[in-house]
């Protein structure tokens, strides 16, 4: 079926900041106009500045002038003079549309909010969804939100010295969730077109992906002044207190996608079951060191919500069940494979933070442990005993407390987490007034079948953030921004401009 004979639809629907923090980089393109003299002034002045001021830029082969930035910002924005971290942004800048520094400023700026939380994003180039952002006409910025990649990333082994017990490091990670990263994003804007001569000059367009969306709505609804337009894909977040209504109701969606998977692989019923009593009767150790319970070879369902997501779990299936039949073991090629599948060890912020980024006022207290806990297909412990037909049903994008036993990375934080999962501290992430009243344009590609975005939550949210149009579509999932770019980006885009008959 082609993708425009899918379920189509366009409606319409009917958070401000403190004291600016000393800034690493505030230069343009990569002129540095300094004097020696003031450039050592302008270290002396910055707590936590970096070592080199210098601006590094170059050209890739595809046409995009390439600028590296870092931000000295606080941790802590009710103290903003106090502790620094540094946040980390690259600034692309299509030649086809700007061959001068004059021509560069005037571009319009784009910034990139990826999905997660706790990814990176890698360098983008001209292709995919990046360059049909840049044939639209901007220069796009694409952050590394803090605690990942390039800006203070957060692993056990970099955890500042300070933080001596549990609760020290419990509190510094509260620091990390959308209401920081988006306060990084209004001082990032401020120092990149905050001096700009007209007014709508200074405000710069979002795009946000999946939690990457999630901080678009966190920026409406505390700092919309920044903001000239929104654009979300599969980010249309539930705008609840607690996780507890978010996993209630990604329960049949989740059913839905192993249903799929075991009509498309009916041989997978048995092997997974095998497999599953293989780990049971085995202690079976990662190549780096992690454990492979039942529990985390079911935690791969997650892929399941992604274009070709069912085939590539089955694959894993199929040669796990051909090593056990060769070699009564799983061989270490195969282990790496399933290592590499997950991701909390080299991004341990989404383990950690999964739950809270959800939480105003309350405790995740572990949401989606409990309520797979009232599904019995999801139990091992129940369907090994129902014979060799009975499917056992993986888990979809959760995190359960035995992570933090079975992923390697995690264990040094295992105390840390369960604080935060009993913590019932957690400010607002969301101002539903200030949505219900917004007037900047928003735009959403919108996926009828999203596994991790729950359909119905999403219209609920989209009912509330006034200004918001969509793109609903039965023919992408997830992650159909990288899917079908050109789709989507061309779609976001015709609609925002609200042109009606």
């Amino acid at each position: 079926m082609l993708r425009s004979a899918g379920l189509v639809a366009t409606r319409r629907c009917g958070i401000r900041g403190g004291p600016r923090p000393d800034i690493i980089n505030q230069l343009r393109g990569t002129r540095l106009r300094r004097p020696l003299s003031t450039m050592t002034q302008l270290r002396a002045n910055q707590s936590t500045a970096a070592s080199d001021l210098t601006l590094e830029s170059y050209l890739t082969k595809d046409g995009v002038k390439v600028v590296e930035r870092f931000f000295n910002l606080p941790l802590d924005y009710a103290n903003p003079t106090g502790e620094k971290i540094r946040v980390f942004a690259r600034h692309l800048i299509p030649t086809s549309k700007a061959k001068t520094v004059e021509e560069e400023e005037k571009l319009p700026y784009l910034i990139y909010l990826q999905g997660g939380p706790g990814f990176e994003v890698d360098l983008q180039g001209n292709s995919g969804f990046a360059r049909e952002i840049h044939e639209e006409g901007y220069q796009t910025l694409w952050l590394d939100p803090r605690g990942t990649g390039l800006s203070t990333h957060i692993s056990p082994e970099s955890l500042p010295a300070r933080l001596a017990t549990d609760q020290d490091k419990a509190d510094y990670l509260k620091h990390f969730r959308a209401d920081s990263i988006v306060k990084d994003c209004e001082e990032i804007r401020k120092a990149l077109i905050g001096d700009k001569p007209n007014p709508e000059d200074r405000k710069w367009t979002v795009l946000g992906q999946s939690f990457g969306g999630f901080c678009a709505i966190t920026y409406l609804s505390f700092f919309p002044e920044g903001l000239k337009e929104v654009f979300l894909t599969g980010g249309l977040a539930p705008l609840h207190d607690s996780p507890d209504r978010v996993y209630a109701a990604l329960m049949a969606v989740l059913r839905k996608r192993n249903e799929i998977y075991y009509k498309k692989h009916p041989q997978d019923v048995k092997r997974v079951r095998d497999i599953l009593a293989y780990l049971e009767a085995n202690e079976v150790i990662l190549p780096n060191g992690g454990r492979l319970s039942a529990s985390r070879w079911l935690q791969l369902g997650i892929h399941f919500g992604m274009a070709g997501g069912i085939d590539r779990i089955h694959q894993i299936v199929f040669r796990v069940t051909n090593d056990l039949e060769l070699f009564g073991r799983m061989t270490y090629k195969t282990l790496q494979m399933i290592e590499a599948k997950y991701s909390f060890d080299g991004n341990p912020i989404y383990a950690i933070l999964h739950e809270p980024l959800y939480c105003n006022g309350h405790a995740p207290k572990w949401s989606a442990s409990r309520e797979v806990a009232n599904h019995s297909e999801f139990s091992w412990a129940h369907v090994k005993g129902l014979g060799d037909t009975e499917p056992i049903y993986f888990y979809g994008e959760m995190v359960f407390p035995d992570a933090f036993d079975d992923y390697v990375n995690l264990r040094p934080l295992k105390g840390a987490a369960e604080i935060l999962a009993n913590d019932s501290s957690w400010g607002p992430i969301y101002d539903v007034e200030q949505l219900r009243k917004n007037e900047v344009k928003v735009t959403a590609a919108t996926y009828f079948d999203d596994m991790y975005v729950e359909f119905g939550l999403a219209q609920e949210t989209a009912s509330v953030i006034k200004n918001t149009e969509q793109y609903i579509t039965n023919q992408l999932v997830h992650n159909g921004l990288t899917q079908d770019p050109k789709d989507v980006i061309q779609r976001l885009f015709q609609i925002s401009k609200r042109a009606y008959n």
